[in-house]
């Protein structure tokens, strides 16, 4: 085979998908002559010619997807506006907050969400408290406890027993301790020690009269600390109680200066009841002591105070006891010092008590957050607006923005504007200082955009919040915040919003041209690759062949010179 055969059986088997295969080049190496064709130049030209309709439609898909861009921008912030609205239409959102101011650190309040605004008057006559007892000193928190058993009685009357000293369960104050807090009622036990020994500490989980407790040590007979010589008892109490069904309880008060002979006469004045019988002596030196003895084998329980010089068994350090307080002037009486249900929707903090100082309280709005959740309304709408009408200024180009003709852009921008001149109407018989978005000093500049007057606004959260409220949400959540979202929801509605269509058509076109870019490319664009391939290849081996030819006849007319010569 030729090689012009070679290459003309090469160029008819070409294809669009067969690489770039330079003709001229092939040409020349096979017959030595110079290309007087670029083919694959003179193909690529032609086609690109061909493609002319394709290049538009390329430039038309680059303008919808500027158009996808831009209207995907303004559908974002047209969104943000309407939830800053739907945050202003919320009986729960920041027109709802509430702040509390007290006029004493005495009592602090907060309140709930939508609570009713108002003033109020607090006056603490006295604070919660916890019970809480201790026991006298022991050398170490490890020292073995004497034989015998202490119980503690709750506020309902329920006493549960604890046995001290060898072999029992509280045979030190740790274990005694240990004992108490596995019992589960409702008190904490603990060890404190210090330069003086060791205490067993016990205090209840809550306070309030009704988790109060007492500690009692029951006995058969019971010594009393020895009172020194020239001093006396103090003044104080012992509470005494019969182990009896049902039992007896009796306190016997004690004066400053009296003796022990003073109280076991006192305790034996009521010791029918008691069943116990107390004898007072005192020693060569004036050492007093004092010892009760039950009347029978049935044990009776002690409880008082340090006396002078000397400690009990166990101490009661306070009592539990409920809060005290009037509010409003209804007399309140709480377990703890957080008070609920005194006012609706206030919890109080109780932290001092002064009978005689009145503390007066203010609930009102929460103006800071109210201000900050319009000044975000006022932002976002600036953005959304800004975005929209820059698709109508002229630019550097001399056109508008690639959205100056879209109707549903245009619509949104005079439905935005519009929305903004709501008036709310006060209910029938009522004025109101807030009726426009002038009222609180929001205003509209010559470009669409917002701006707020910082102290108007502030004046108007302060002097009339409930105006403010009234505007944004109308009566029935029905003012200016929901007319704006009704507005807006026409182009925001997720399904078949005035955005969602639009943006389906820009997406149908786009795709609609992509299919008939790849259309032309397969059934025009690839033949024409084809023709034009073969048609400059021909040529071009035509121009190849050319030069011999040429030879050939200047041979032939050479010769046929030389014979007519």
């Amino acid at each position: 085979m030729s090689s012009v055969s070679a290459v003309n059986s090469l160029v008819n088997g070409t294809t669009t998908n067969t690489p770039a295969i330079n003709i001229s080049s092939i040409l020349a190496a096979t017959s030595g002559n110079t290309a007087a064709l670029d083919v694959t130049a003179a193909v690529a030209a032609g086609i690109y010619a061909d493609r002319a309709p394709e290049r538009v439609w390329e430039a038309d898909q680059t303008t919808l997807t500027s158009q996808t861009t831009a209207l995907t921008a303004i559908q974002t912030a047209t969104t943000a506006v309407t939830t800053d609205l739907a945050s202003l239409n919320t009986l729960t959102g920041p027109l709802a907050a509430r702040t509390v101011t007290s006029s004493s650190g005495d009592v602090t309040a907060t309140a709930a969400t939508g609570t009713v605004a108002g003033d109020h008057v607090v006056v603490v006559n006295s604070l919660a408290s916890t019970g809480a007892w201790y026991s006298g000193l022991e050398t170490s928190p490890t020292a073995t406890l004497p034989s015998s058993s202490i119980t503690l009685t709750t506020a309902s009357g329920s006493s549960t027993t604890f046995a001290t000293g060898s072999g029992a369960v509280g045979d030190t104050l740790n274990d005694l301790s240990n004992a108490i807090n596995g019992a589960g009622l409702g008190v904490t036990a603990s060890v404190v020690s210090d330069s003086t020994g060791s205490r067993l500490a016990i205090i209840s989980n809550n306070s309030g009269s009704a988790a109060d407790f007492s500690m009692s040590e029951p006995y058969t007979s019971w010594t009393a600390p020895v009172i020194p010589a020239g001093e006396t008892l103090g003044a104080n109490s012992v509470t005494m109680t019969s182990a009896t069904t049902p039992a007896t309880t009796a306190t016997i008060a004690t004066t400053s200066g009296e003796t022990y002979t003073q109280l076991a006469a006192a305790i034996n004045a009521v010791s029918p009841s008691l069943g116990v019988t107390a004898a007072a002596t005192t020693d060569s030196s004036g050492n007093q002591s004092l010892a009760i003895t039950s009347n029978s084998s049935t044990p009776f329980s002690i409880n008082e105070p340090s006396s002078s010089g000397s400690s009990f068994s166990f101490t009661q350090a306070t009592a539990g006891a409920n809060a005290s307080l009037t509010v409003d002037g209804v007399p309140i009486s709480s377990a703890s010092n957080t008070v609920t249900g005194a006012i609706s929707g206030v919890t109080l903090t109780l932290l001092g008590a002064a009978p005689a100082v009145p503390v007066d309280l203010t609930v009102a709005s929460n103006a800071s957050q109210v201000s900050t959740a319009i000044n975000q309304f006022v932002t976002d709408y600036n953005t959304a607006i800004g975005l929209v009408n820059a698709q109508f200024t002229i630019g550097s180009t001399g056109t508008e923005g690639v959205l100056g003709a879209d109707s549903t852009v245009s619509n949104l921008q005079s439905t935005m504007e519009q929305a903004l001149n709501y008036t709310a109407t006060p209910a029938a018989g009522t004025t109101t200082t807030v009726s426009t978005l002038n009222d609180m000093g929001i205003t509209m500049g010559t470009d669409g955009t917002l701006s707020v007057d910082t102290s108007t606004l502030d004046s108007a959260l302060t002097n009339d919040p409930g105006d403010v409220q009234n505007f944004f949400q109308g009566p029935t959540l029905n003012g200016f915040a929901n007319s704006m979202t009704n507005a807006l929801t026409t182009y925001t509605e997720p399904a078949n919003g005035a955005f969602t269509v639009d943006l389906a058509g820009i997406s149908s076109s786009n795709a609609d041209l992509t299919s008939e870019i790849n259309s032309f490319e397969t059934n025009y664009i690839a033949n024409q690759q084809t023709v034009l391939t073969a048609e400059y290849s021909s040529a071009e081996v035509a121009l190849q062949q050319l030069p011999a030819e040429m030879a050939n006849i200047q041979a032939e007319l050479g010769n046929n010179g030389s014979k007519s010569s």
